[in-house]
């Protein structure tokens, strides 16, 4: 693997990237856009999860998956910024339809997990995915 290259790494030891359908079934989340997820979603090749926005700025890897139980509008607006791919709202918080509203608009997928913050991430993590140490 090509040092600081954050991808999943799968049984053989090779970079093996993974759609979101895949995580969505895999971790029965519940989407929220249904409408912009399809097998042709773009390959999510890290994850990221923070509460604290300025930290996703900062950190959180592009074409990534966000975990967290923010769920105001600000969260798109960083997700877009950031160039993520989807978020995962964890504790089975919910936005309100306007922030949906906003996510179909921009292409951000959005995902409703009834698990942790700190279970998703580990079900994340078994499955191969990794992040970025900030």
């Amino acid at each position: 693997m090509k040092p600081n290259k954050i991808s999943f790494i799968d049984y053989r030891g090779k970079d093996a990237d993974m759609k979101l359908t895949e995580i969505a079934r895999e971790l029965d989340l519940e989407p929220l856009t249904p409408e912009i997820l399809s097998d042709a979603s773009p390959d999510i090749t890290a994850g990221y999860v923070s509460d604290l926005l300025s930290d996703v700025l900062a950190h959180a890897p592009a074409q990534g998956v966000l975990v967290t139980v923010q769920v105001h509008m600000n969260v798109i607006a960083v997700a877009v910024h950031a160039n993520l791919t989807a978020v995962i709202f964890a504790a089975d918080r919910r936005p309100e339809p306007p922030v949906i509203e906003k996510a179909m608009a921009e292409k951000i997928t959005l995902f409703v997990s009834k698990d942790s913050s700190f279970a998703i991430v580990g079900k994340l993590y078994s499955m191969g995915l990794r992040g970025p140490c900030a």
